[in-house]
């Protein structure tokens, strides 16, 4: 008003084109309506572009940090596998009453089309998974939880693993077989019925461990070939599974 004499109204427009950045252009409006709604116009609208903006770029980030956790999450399901995952699913498989229904689907190739995945686990979600805990050597099987005992509860205090449900309840199913083994002071002589409870509690572990194996052969074949070729290997449903490359 002062500087270049103008009216309120014209100040105060000007002022808002300004500060937006809009600029005044060759043409502006020259009643005072016009100005009104030319002002509300240019404070919503740079309102709302910026708005947009900050989303997608929130959108962005989100994105890229869940792939991150992600890839940190299944570089904590491979150790585990590594670990402890292949070792129990080739103790408990061997007492699968019906193993060969599934087995043959179990051996993947570097051919499997995501439809091949798709299929298999359709049929591992109504797969039975009958064990017959009456030949597991529960000493054995005790002897070997008991010694992962520190990586379990170690993996259990990751908080990122708690955005991965299903596998953290692969996690807790492991973690309370290993609880209930411990507690039993002498595994020979268990009655029948205690002997049902174990096998409830393996069973459930057991299906959890292939499931969870599978969608991580899943993973590892869509984003890391070389691994995916070693898991190929080692897996523990091939009896010709050798890591030596022929």
């Amino acid at each position: 008003m002062y500087i270049e004499g103008l009216s309120l109204m014209d100040s105060i427009y000007f002022t808002i084109v300004t500060i937006s950045t809009v600029g005044y252009g060759d043409i502006h409006p020259l009643t005072v309506i016009g100005k009104i709604f030319a002002i509300v116009l240019l404070i919503t609208g740079v309102g709302t572009f910026l708005g947009v903006i900050a989303n997608a770029t929130e959108m962005i980030l989100h994105k890229r940090e869940k792939k991150t956790r992600l890839e940190k999450i299944n570089m904590v399901v491979g150790t585990f596998f590594s670990e402890v995952g292949t070792p129990l699913i080739s103790n408990f498989s061997k007492y699968d009453l019906q193993l060969a229904a599934v087995q043959k689907d179990l051996i993947m190739s570097n051919d499997w089309s995501e439809h091949d995945f798709l299929t298999v686990y359709k049929k591992l979600e109504r797969y039975d998974y009958s064990i017959n805990v009456k030949h597991i050597e529960l000493e054995s099987l005790r002897s070997f939880l008991l010694g992962k005992r520190d990586f379990l509860l170690r993996l259990l205090e990751n908080p990122t693993i708690l955005e991965h449900e299903s596998f953290t309840d692969l996690l807790r199913a492991v973690f309370h077989l290993t609880e209930e083994l411990s507690y039993r002071y002498d595994l020979k002589d268990l009655p029948d019925t205690d002997k049902a409870h174990l096998g409830g509690d393996i069973k459930r572990a057991y299906k959890l461990l292939i499931q969870q194996w599978f969608k991580y052969m899943k993973y590892l074949k869509d984003n890391y070939p070389y691994l995916f070729s070693l898991a190929l290997r080692i897996n523990p449903f091939d009896k010709n599974a050798s890591p030596v490359v022929k």
